[in-house]
């Protein structure tokens, strides 16, 4: 076991186990995860079934990939300013907001589900109090984890974070599938547990989470952050990255339409669907939280991004279940593996006092390629069919991995992570 000079703490995966402030972050991390995917499976497969009651398959996939848009919308317009709050006020307070945000959110889909006045106006308005809570929770979950552990642990709590969403992201799905089979009542109801227990555990973090006030307007700090994104290419490099390879590639907005009208397997067969991704990010998690990736960084970022093409390509064109769900967990594992080398590699190089708003820039483009991702899957599925939007996507997002390989030198290059 090896020690660092600066913390004189053990370099281990055990180690953050004693960090009390942290393992209740991590906590909370698992209970916010849950009910997010649980909330987003019910929520998926309410707005498919409301549109299938008067829509056709092609305009139903379009509804579905609108949650996405809905989503992405108020991200867009608070996420820079979300990221100069979590640098400038208690970043701790600003989650117990957000999730009690997310707790009014689903507390209007249970009360629509229960007294049956649910429609696509009002599921997708929803959606955009959802997104606002997350625009805020982003950055200011981002910038609170690093401050609850040393330096020295910082690549193991990434990797430990990773595991967080991704176990949620596992058990969320399926456990969505197999409340939303019971009722979509229940699954709401659910989703609510979660939330207050993760404003719980959040409350519960003793250590000082007010990160130093950096002097000047709030728009010169917004300013500031973005020139830092901007001038360092390797950050800039990474984040585009990720962007464009989901904004394109991203399949997982046509999985209740491939559950339901491809591989006929209903709620359940979508539950394990939604799970696919997770499955196979989790045991890339596993093995990084154990094993940190220290050389060869942006070999190991490109190779990703590659498989997680590739993976998707193969989705598109699979009518088999299993297959589905294998290119899934592969396209899942692919992921986690480029996510930790960008998040490690942006977290390690910014300074504290920055974390937040270079954060508000990553969850910028996060949500643009997840949730503006669904909203272009949705867009390609009603003139290409299912199948089109998922292939054609892959392939684009392939051909983008070249091109940043060499419009990015020094990201491809990029060699250590510590």
């Amino acid at each position: 076991m090896t020690t660092s000079p600066e913390s004189d703490q053990p370099v281990s995966a055990y180690a953050l186990l004693k960090r009390r402030d942290y393992m209740l972050f991590w906590s909370t991390r698992v209970a916010s995860t849950l009910g997010v995917q649980i909330q987003s499976v019910a929520l998926g497969w309410q707005v498919y079934e409301v549109a299938r009651r008067t829509m056709s398959v092609a305009e139903s996939a379009f509804y579905v990939g609108m949650i996405g848009l809905a989503t992405f919308i108020p991200v867009l317009l608070l996420a820079l300013p979300a990221g100069e709050a979590a640098d400038r006020h208690d970043r701790k307070r600003i989650l117990q907001l957000c999730y009690l945000g997310e707790i009014a959110s689903v507390l209007i889909l249970l009360a629509a589900t229960v007294f049956d006045f649910a429609s696509l106006p009002l599921l997708l308005g929803v959606a955009v109090l959802f997104g606002a809570s997350r625009a805020y929770m982003g950055p200011a979950g981002t910038a609170l984890g690093p401050m609850l552990v040393p330096r020295s642990l910082l690549p193991r709590a990434i990797a430990w974070n990773s595991l967080a969403w991704q176990g949620g992201s596992i058990i969320g799905p399926a456990l969505g599938g197999a409340l939303v089979s019971v009722s979509l009542g229940t699954a709401y109801a659910t989703t609510c547990a979660l939330y207050l227990i993760a404003v719980l555990t959040v409350s519960l973090i003793a250590g000082n989470t007010q990160p130093e006030v950096q002097p000047g307007s709030r728009w010169a700090l917004i300013k500031e952050g973005l020139g830092y994104v901007w001038r360092n290419k390797i950050v800039f490099g990474a984040i585009s990255l990720d962007l464009f390879a989901v904004l394109l590639g991203g399949a997982t907005a046509l999985l209740p339409v491939y559950a339901r009208d491809i591989l006929h397997v209903g709620p359940e067969g979508f539950g394990i669907l939604r799970a696919g991704p997770a499955i196979g990010a989790t045991l890339v998690a596993i093995w990084l939280a154990a094993n940190p990736i220290r050389t060869k960084a942006g070999v190991f970022m490109f190779t990703g991004v590659a498989i997680f093409a590739l993976a998707t390509i193969v989705f598109g064109l699979s009518e088999v279940f299993w297959l589905s769900v294998v290119a899934l967990a592969v396209l899942g594992g692919a992921d986690m593996l480029s996510v930790y080398v960008r998040q490690t590699l942006v977290q390690i190089v910014t300074p504290d006092q920055m974390r937040g708003r270079v954060a508000a820039v990553s969850s910028l483009f996060i949500g643009a390629s997840n949730e503006l991702g669904e909203f272009r899957t949705g867009v390609a599925a009603r003139f290409l069919g299912a199948v089109g939007a998922a292939v054609t996507g892959g392939v684009a997002a392939l051909l983008v991995t070249g091109l940043w390989a060499k419009l990015f030198p020094a990201l491809r290059k990029a060699d250590r992570l510590e």
